[in-house]
C-alpha cells in the first residue's frame, strides 16, 4: 500500500520537518574562527530553495572579505554583537545585537566580525540557495575608517529626518 492509503495523508512523510538542536550537521564548509552547522538542507529536510543553520563566531574572530555570488543571506543574531563591513573597500560598517536581523544581498563584498573580545557571537543563518558559494576577495586597500550606516527604509526614517 502507498503512503496515502496507509495514513490517509501524503503529508506524513512529505510535510513539516523538525530538526532538533542536537541533530544539526557540522559536516559543512568551515572557516577558521567560526563553527557552522546545517539544519535545513536538501539532504536533511528536502528543502529545494533554502539553506538554514547556525554559526558561532569565536571571540575576536572575523572572516576575510568575500561574497556569496547570487545567493541572498539573512543572519539573525541570537547572542553577542555582530559587526559587518561591506563595499568595494569595506568602507561601510554597521553593528547588530541579539534579536537583530542582517540582510546580505547577492554579490555584496562583506566581512563578518565578532565585535566582542571575550564572548562568542551566535547566529542563525538562512540562505536562498543550497550551494555553499563563497568567493574570497583580495581587497588590498581596505578603508581604515569605514562610514557607519544605519539602515532605514522608506517607512522607518531615522530620528531628526524630515
Amino acid at each position: 500500500m502507498d503512503e496515502q492509503t496507509v495514513s490517509g495523508s501524503k503529508w506524513r512523510l512529505h510535510g513539516v520537518r523538525v530538526v532538533h538542536a542536537g541533530e544539526l550537521d557540522s559536516n559543512t564548509p568551515q572557516t577558521a574562527g567560526m563553527s557552522r552547522a546545517a539544519a535545513i538542507t536538501r539532504a536533511r529536510a528536502g528543502s529545494e530553495k533554502l539553506w538554514a543553520g547556525t554559526v558561532v563566531i569565536h571571540a575576536k574572530a572575523k572572516t576575510g572579505a568575500h561574497h556569496h555570488g547570487p545567493v541572498e543571506s539573512v543572519i539573525y543574531v541570537v547572542s553577542g554583537r555582530a559587526r559587518m563591513k561591506w563595499g568595494e573597500r569595506l568602507q561601510f560598517i554597521a553593528e547588530a545585537g541579539p534579536g537583530d536581523f542582517i540582510y546580505v544581498p547577492p554579490y555584496v563584498p562583506h566581512q563578518e566580525i565578532n565585535a566582542s573580545d571575550g564572548e562568542p557571537l551566535s547566529c542563525v543563518l538562512v540562505r536562498s540557495g543550497q550551494e555553499p558559494v563563497v568567493v574570497n576577495l583580495d581587497i588590498a586597500a581596505v578603508e581604515p575608517n569605514p562610514e557607519e550606516v544605519h539602515w532605514v527604509d522608506d517607512l522607518h526614517l531615522p530620528p531628526n529626518a524630515g
